[in-house]
């Protein structure tokens, strides 16, 4: 009997150990899976725990164990995407981007959840919040028998991008404008008029180009072609009974180095010469003519840009202590005249040079053109002021006044009693004008 019992005994242990191994062996993928990701979160739980109790005994003892911080708040709560963590992380301002140690941590233990886990991050905290559906469906319960559904987190869609063409543009350092002007005048005196006078028409028209070079780069090229005509007429004059009242064609370049922000180590050219002849009253003799007489000015030098009173005065003065002027003559006899060699068209002297222009624009409608220009030989003086005041009345209808001083000692047979060596040109205008 005690064989016996001992016997069952052992096979009955024995059956009890198979099918415990049974058991285990015919356990499922599903359920090893499942014992797996238990077993991971145990343990992410597990470090998280650690992780805080270090975080709260440091801000304990910063805080001197008065009271927790509550910025640890956003550890416990559902994680939420926070706009301040992120501006905070990203900004490329040193200010804003500096934090205390213990947000520091903070920020890097939520962002890690971000940038590892985006699918556990339910919404914008601040500004934008995840929108409530108004129908949600109730999940059915599982199935006993069913294998739970395994997560999967949601892919990041790839944004197609189209192919984009470049295109190259070549930068155009050039800029042009101008200025035209048309403006006619017109006198009447009756016969028997107390004071006498002379019944007459005018017309007058200006035009000035530019065109500047400017690369940005401490080197430009300005260039200016100013041309004025006027014809009057004349009934006093039996020869001649329309004449030239103005007369100017001139031409201005220089080319310019930066030296420092105002100053430019400029050469300019500068030649100016007339379009029609004129001749004296009643008379055939010719007075002046197209290069005769025609200047040349070549002056070395330095510039200063203009940009006063909130760009209201804007222009450049041109100093220049090595210059070269050549006056030239086509007709020998105005060459004579004007005190030159015997047979000689041409006469060449050096001295310097200074210019100044600017451009004053007191209001939208009201504006004054200046032009100072001298040059000496430290023997004798030629210098010019030309002022140009214009009075906007509408878009294209200006009113102008003109005005120019000049002294000139060259030529001694043009000094007059009253004004010497002074001479004075003005007229006052009224006609059509247009800018681009």
């Amino acid at each position: 009997m005690r064989q016996f019992l001992l016997i069952l005994l052992l096979l009955t242990s024995t059956l009890a150990y198979s099918q415990n191994k049974s058991n285990h062996s015919d356990m499922s993928d599903i359920d090893r899976q499942e014992h797996h990701i238990v077993s991971a979160y145990t343990d992410s739980l597990t470090r998280l725990r650690h992780q805080i109790d270090s975080l709260v005994k440091e801000n304990r003892a910063l805080k001197g164990n008065k009271s927790t911080d509550p910025r640890y708040m956003r550890l416990f709560t559902p994680v939420n995407f926070y706009g301040d963590l992120a501006h905070r992380h990203f900004s490329l301002n040193e200010d804003e981007a500096m934090t205390t140690d213990d947000q520091m941590v903070i920020d890097n233990a939520l962002m890690n959840v971000y940038i590892n886990h985006p699918e556990l991050v339910r919404g914008r905290f601040q500004g934008e919040r995840p929108k409530r559906k108004k129908e949600e469906k109730k999940e059915e319960p599982a199935k006993k028998d069913a294998p739970p559904a395994s997560y999967e987190a949601p892919k990041a869609e790839e944004i197609s991008l189209a192919p984009v063409d470049i295109v190259i543009v070549k930068p155009n350092f050039w800029t042009f404008s101008g200025d035209y002007y048309l403006q006619m005048m017109q006198n009447f005196y009756s016969g028997n008029w107390y004071q006498g006078g002379e019944s007459n028409y005018s017309a007058l028209t200006r035009v000035t180009l530019r065109a500047n070079y400017n690369n940005k780069q401490k080197f430009k090229w300005e260039n200016t072609l100013e041309m004025q005509l006027g014809f009057m007429t004349n009934k006093s004059d039996t020869v001649h009974s329309v004449k030239t009242s103005s007369d100017l064609l001139r031409l201005t370049s220089k080319v310019g180095l930066q030296a420092t922000k105002k100053w430019y180590y400029t050469l300019q050219v500068v030649a100016n010469s007339q379009f029609m002849r004129s001749f004296n009253a009643n008379s055939n003799v010719v007075k002046s003519d197209f290069t005769s007489p025609l200047n040349i000015n070549v002056s070395l030098g330095m510039d200063y840009s203009i940009d006063w009173l909130k760009s209201k005065l804007k222009g450049s003065v041109h100093l220049a202590p090595f210059a070269a002027n050549y006056k030239y003559f086509d007709r020998l006899n105005l060459a004579q005249a004007s005190g030159f060699d015997e047979g000689k068209h041409g006469k060449l002297d050096y001295g310097s040079t200074f210019e100044v222009r600017a451009t004053w624009k007191f209001s939208n409608n009201v504006d004054w053109s200046t032009r100072l220009y001298g040059y000496t030989t430290y023997k004798r003086m030629d210098l010019q002021w030309e002022n140009t005041f214009n009075m906007k009345i509408s878009r294209f209808l200006t009113a102008s006044i003109y005005v120019y001083p000049r002294f000139d000692d060259s030529n001694i047979s043009r000094k007059d009693d009253n004004f010497g060596y002074f001479q004075l040109k003005e007229y006052t205008s009224l006609g059509l004008s247009y800018s681009f």
